[in-house]
């Protein structure tokens, strides 16, 4: 839905869409609700007749008889509570539907927007930060139901307006002509209130997701920030964008300030106006005091639904620029997710690459026209340079990253990928292993034992022990175990390790690759290896040249044909003689 800067009449029908399209998603409610304030609104208006009917037949004759019947004080005191009684119904009944309307409308967007979220793939979520994010479906989805809150009476203030403005005629038409100047003035106010403040609550809610954005990321990197010694300079940068916010802010609530203020006064001078005219038609016998208090009574509340309009307006701008932010996410086409895109391997193969091409941005290829295939139940090492493609060809096998051309197919089962940076949650160790999965005791011991991770065990409180926000409580190495351990508990088809060794230690590696071999749990393993070590104990090795290509062969047969493997595993040799020298 395209919700752009228009000019005064765009933005009324942009204001209708909107709510209509809020209402949309909680009707019954919001029908309830408008059924509460109509009765409201007929009650308020009514309880002018029984002012003028107290005034003219139990005040006025008290004065002028000196007595008034019993019976006439309680008609008037009857008609008034009966009149009460039912303001009070319609008072509950609206703001109690009224109240689910708005959550109810901010349950049902904030859950398409979640929605949404799980729906987009991998390389969607890769273009969007992770704050701002969080903010459309948070701060944006509370600033689009904004306007809810006084839309139900609102939407009732029509009828209010026709019937004190008949009412107000009817008693004496010179009282409705000074309510007629009023009226007018206070439309004017709130039109011009709603051209000048669009822009500003626009740019102030792009600016908080701006600071979401910025302050989830400066939160995650702390450890980076205070190693660098860059608090000063981070606590500039959030400084900078809560600036604009706040400048922002400062002038849509300095032109709503103005705006209420206005709303107050108009009336305020109309009142004294009407007190005046009407003073002189009552000395003149043109009305009674019961009309002048009538008349005024109906004035009051003429004006009072005019400033709840005014109140709409005043929110509406806030709900546009929440409901833009919202309706980019909803109204972002869902990509196409890989995995949907992948071949079925048909053949005896687990995985077959025919003319390959992977590209993460365009026009750059991380893989060319690459030939291969993997059997079954076996141990399979990736090797190639630094940013060769490795992770990406293996990501691209998982189904998070698409397939640029040719073919990649793909034998039917579980895929599990295991990434170097291992991803924990700040639950239980045996919520990360399961991930709330029913998994029988032995899978669960012979993935740990497999993964080398049986530590998890000794515990203090086992399995059970939380291990706190992103497994702050253990080292690099035992996460990466940990996430090992958790990959294996699905019994993969197909086990993916993205230098998931990376933190272990030589014996501790090939200790971990060795089980793998050994077991039940993994049918075929593919890993990135940038150690000999680790490399020796795969059967199969997948070589990414500085071409872009791919060569399989053994691990003899490739230093003897491919020059680059060789010179690679050669540099990787150094590097391990150097580590063992220091």
């Amino acid at each position: 839905m395209d919700i752009e800067a228009a000019d005064g009449t765009s933005k009324l029908r942009r204001g209708f869409r909107l709510i209509v399209s809020l209402i949309r998603l909680q009707p019954g409610s919001f029908a309830v609700a408008v059924s509460g304030a109509a009765v409201f609104a007929l009650c308020t208006a009514g309880s002018s007749l029984g002012v003028r009917w107290m005034i003219d037949n139990v005040v006025i004759r008290r004065f002028d008889e000196g007595e008034v019947a019993v019976s006439a004080v309680a008609t008037a005191c009857l008609i008034i509570v009966s009149i009460a009684l039912l303001r009070a119904v319609g008072v509950v009944v609206r703001r109690t539907f009224a109240g689910k309307t708005e959550w109810g409308v901010a349950e049902r967007l904030a859950t398409q927007v979640v929605t949404r979220y799980s729906e987009q793939p991998v390389a969607w979520h890769r273009r969007h930060q992770t704050g701002d994010l969080v903010a459309r479906a948070g701060v944006d989805v509370e600033a689009a139901i904004a306007v809810l809150a006084p839309l139900p009476y609102g939407s009732s203030v029509i009828l209010l307006l026709v019937v004190s403005a008949v009412g107000l005629f009817v008693l004496d038409p010179a009282l409705g002509g000074v309510a007629g100047v009023v009226l007018p003035v206070l439309v004017i106010l709130n039109v011009g209130y709603q051209n000048r403040v669009d822009r500003h609550f626009a740019s102030a809610q792009e600016e908080m997701g701006r600071l979401s954005e910025a302050a989830l990321e400066s939160f995650e990197a702390v450890t980076v920030v205070k190693a660098f010694g860059a608090e000063d300079r981070e606590a500039a940068r959030l400084s900078e964008i809560t600036a604009r916010l706040r400048n922002a802010r400062v002038k849509a609530i300095r032109a709503r300030a103005t705006f209420e203020m206005m709303l107050e006064a108009v009336p305020s001078i109309g009142t004294l106006l009407l007190l005046v005219v009407g003073a002189v038609r009552v000395r003149d016998g043109h009305v009674s005091v019961g009309d002048l208090a009538a008349s005024m009574y109906l004035f009051t509340l003429l004006v009072v639904p005019l400033r709840l309009i005014g109140y709409v307006f005043s929110e509406l701008p806030h709900s546009y620029a929440g409901w833009n932010r919202v309706r980019r996410i909803l109204d972002d086409p869902l990509v196409a997710d890989p995995r949907l895109l992948l071949s079925i391997a048909n053949d005896a193969n687990v995985v077959r690459a025919t003319n390959l091409t992977l590209r993460h941005i365009p026009e750059v290829d991380v893989l060319r026209d690459a030939d291969f295939a993997i059997e079954p139940g076996r141990m399979v090492a990736l090797v190639g340079a630094t940013g060769s493609g490795k992770t990406t060809l293996l990501e691209a096998i998982a189904g998070l990253v698409p397939v640029s051309s040719g073919e990649l197919a793909v034998a039917p089962g579980q895929v599990s990928l295991v990434f170097q940076e291992a991803f924990l949650f700040s639950e239980s160790v045996r919520f990360n292993l399961t991930f709330g999965r029913d998994v029988d005791d032995g899978t669960l011991r012979e993935s740990l034992r497999v993964a080398d991770a049986e530590f998890l065990l000794e515990l203090e409180e086992g399995l059970d022990t939380p291990l706190g926000e992103r497994g702050v409580s253990l080292s690099g190495g035992q996460r990466q175990r940990l996430a090992l351990a958790r990959a294996l508990v699905t019994r993969p088809v197909l086990l993916l390790l993205d230098d998931t060794t990376s933190a272990l230690d030589p014996a501790t590696e090939v200790r971990v690759l060795s089980n793998l071999v050994g077991t039940g749990l993994v049918g075929t393993t593919v890993m990135v290896a940038s150690r000999p070590s680790a490399i020796a104990v795969a059967e199969t090795v997948l070589y990414i040249d500085s071409g872009r290509r791919v060569t399989c062969g053994t691990h003899g047969a490739l230093l003897v044909s491919a020059p680059g493997y060789r010179e690679l595993v050669e540099a990787f040799e150094d590097d391990r003689r150097g580590e063992v020298t220091r």
